[in-house]
């Protein structure tokens, strides 16, 4: 099944490139890596904002980095045109803006995590890290970056 069919599939329509709101770029591709910038999460056009274990739990956040996930395959295919083109999700970097007690961070990531899977299938496995931190621009839940090996 194509990337393509499986998105419809999960009846996701991937959203165009979003402008960055500050000096950098959505994408840089250097040779058959594409390096993207970090995404916030986004929950009606606006930042999905709050603080893990505070105002927000676990499901949230995992809907948070899910719809940020949705983001990055918007950004991905401006980046290569043809998402079927993607050889691998390589690696996965998710920032949680949560209190400094709230341990699940992993589990937050996972909601992107597991729609890389479910749209690439094996392609889709990466390498992750899962931070919390203090804050994010603009008060945003999750922030994701990725790095994806193509054609």
């Amino acid at each position: 099944m194509s990337v393509y069919d499986q998105l419809k599939a999960l009846n996701i329509e991937l959203p165009p490139v979003a402008t960055p709101a500050a000096a950098y770029v959505p994408f840089v591709r250097t040779g058959n890596l594409v390096f993207l910038s970090g995404h916030i999460a986004r929950k009606d056009g606006r930042p999905w904002v709050g603080q893990l274990g505070k105002d927000l739990g676990t499901a949230d956040g995992q809907a948070a980095a899910r719809a940020i996930a949705i983001d990055l395959l918007g950004t991905l295919q401006a980046a290569v045109g043809d998402l079927n083109k993607v050889r691998r999700i390589v690696k996965v970097m998710s920032l949680v803006n949560s209190t400094p007690d709230y341990t699940e961070q992993h589990l937050v990531t996972n909601g992107a995590s597991e729609l890389f899977v479910q749209v690439f299938g094996d392609k889709g496995a990466h390498a992750r890290s899962a931070f919390g931190v203090a804050q994010i621009p603009l008060g945003a839940c999750v922030e994701i970056e990725l790095i994806a090996e193509v054609e």
